[in-house]
């Protein structure tokens, strides 16, 4: 398995922005598609957004799509998420994840997770 580090959580107020980072160990980051999902408290985990392993070609849910980027640094064997218009509805604790295949909302391990709380 890939080992999953995230970060770049914290508490921001509503319409607020913050940069979410997953790195990963191993050399073979630059053939998985990633993804990104996020977990409120009491509620199932949800996909957020993929990205292919190339990075040209992302998805995204219908919840975050306008607001939120998924990119990706495969020299850096590292992911992106970039938030944008925060809403209260966005707390949760967002993992990364590498996906079976592009277009997959699914995925079998996450890392730990970092805490994002978003205040009204």
């Amino acid at each position: 398995q890939v080992q999953l580090v995230e970060s770049g959580g914290g508490l921001v107020q509503a319409g607020g922005s913050l940069r979410l980072s997953c790195t990963t160990s191993g050399r073979t980051f630059n053939s998985y598609v990633m993804g990104w999902f996020r977990q409120a408290p009491g509620k199932e985990r949800d996909f957020v957004a993929g990205i292919s392993p190339s990075g040209g070609k992302t998805y995204y849910a219908d919840s975050v799509k306008g607001r939120f980027i998924i990119s990706r640094d495969n020299a850096k064997n590292t992911m992106y998420l970039q938030m944008n218009s925060l809403k209260p509805e966005d707390t949760a604790v967002y993992s990364c994840a590498p996906l079976t295949f592009y277009g997959s909302r699914r995925a079998d391990y996450w890392g730990q997770g970092t805490q994002v709380t978003v205040s009204s």
